[in-house]
């Protein structure tokens, strides 16, 4: 039971889940401030997280049938890759589709019912709110195919999330809320940026046009992340602007060597996927790298994880800064 649990959450790509954990506390501890609903907070995450894993499954149930449908896909080579984690499980047969159409059925369900709860309880705002995330959530299969995918969760984490969020915990808007969301919005991006230039081969083959593989190699591609990381530090000074919290913010400042870092170890995977950076103290947490290195998914997983730990560290520090801002 258990090991079917895991198995389940793992083609999920729960690994993938604090991005929006920590999205979430940040506006979280800012509605506290604000006299917001804890109780209604904690369930937003629950919808979020729910809704997060589904619309990871039918992504990847969506890149399954256009797989199948590629003439000279050959299911042998494409489990061998070492890269290319999405959609395995159904290649191998861990999972069918019926069972994986049961169990995004079972995400969005649960979403669904807490989206309508708070809805009762804090009015047509959450509905407006949850069903343009449902949209994009919905859609984002087919926006991640026309070079919309960035545009698609930079909506999604920044704005509807934020607002979202506040709303359910204050049954109020708030514009400060948005523009407090840009930071940790921006180095979402950065994470699924990072997927599409690792994804870059594949993507052309397949025929999914992405921002990344517009580009004439990945190695050209990495001018787009260096922008986006310039963008997200640069934008923790609106906040300061904006009066919405003071110097404090600039904790996370404290996080760009890990942004050169992850930007370095890119490089390098540009010039030879194959090659896999030394594991270093501050790259925690990597778990389950025993199993990686059996599967020859170090490579590729090495740099997942330094971008999702660098979102994690960044938006930890956001947080901290937001808080002893309107302590002191």
């Amino acid at each position: 039971m258990f090991r079917k649990l895991f198995c389940i959450f793992e083609c999920s790509r729960i690994f993938s889940l604090p991005m929006s954990i920590l999205s979430w506390l940040i506006v979280f501890m800012y509605s506290i401030s604000d006299s917001g609903n804890i109780f209604y907070g904690i369930l937003t995450l629950i919808g979020i997280c729910f809704a997060h894993l589904g619309t990871n499954l039918m992504d990847d149930l969506i890149d399954y049938k256009y797989l199948m449908k590629s003439v000279d896909f050959d299911k042998k080579t494409y489990l061998q890759n070492s890269q290319k984690t999405k959609c395995r499980y159904l290649v191998s047969g861990a999972l069918t589709e019926k069972q994986v159409i049961f169990i995004i059925s079972i995400y969005f369900s649960i979403s669904t019912i807490i989206g309508l709860f708070l809805y009762l309880k804090c009015g047509i705002g959450v509905i407006y709110f949850a069903v343009i995330g449902g949209i994009i959530g919905l859609l984002y299969p087919f926006l991640s195919r026309i070079c919309l995918s960035e545009f698609a969760v930079g909506l999604t984490y920044g704005p509807v999330l934020f607002g979202g969020v506040y709303y359910s915990m204050t049954e109020s808007y708030s514009n400060e809320v948005f523009i407090l969301s840009i930071p940790s919005m921006i180095m979402t991006i950065v994470l699924l940026y990072i997927h599409t230039v690792m994804d870059y081969d594949f993507d052309t083959n397949e025929g999914k046009k992405t921002i990344s593989n517009r580009f004439n190699s990945q190695l050209e591609s990495l001018i787009i992340l260096k922008w986006l990381l310039i963008f997200a530090y640069s934008t923790v000074v609106l906040l300061c602007i904006f009066d919405i919290a003071d110097w404090q913010v600039f904790l996370t400042f404290l996080t760009i060597p890990l942004a050169v870092d992850l930007y370095q170890s890119l490089k390098l995977f540009s010039e030879n996927p194959e090659t896999v950076p030394e594991k270093r103290w501050y790259h925690f947490p990597m778990e389950n790298w025993k199993r990686l290195e059996e599967r020859q998914e170090t490579s590729f997983m090495m740099r997942m994880y330094q971008s999702r730990n660098l979102m994690i560290y960044f938006s930890t520090f956001l947080t901290l800064g937001i808080v002893l801002s309107l302590l002191i």
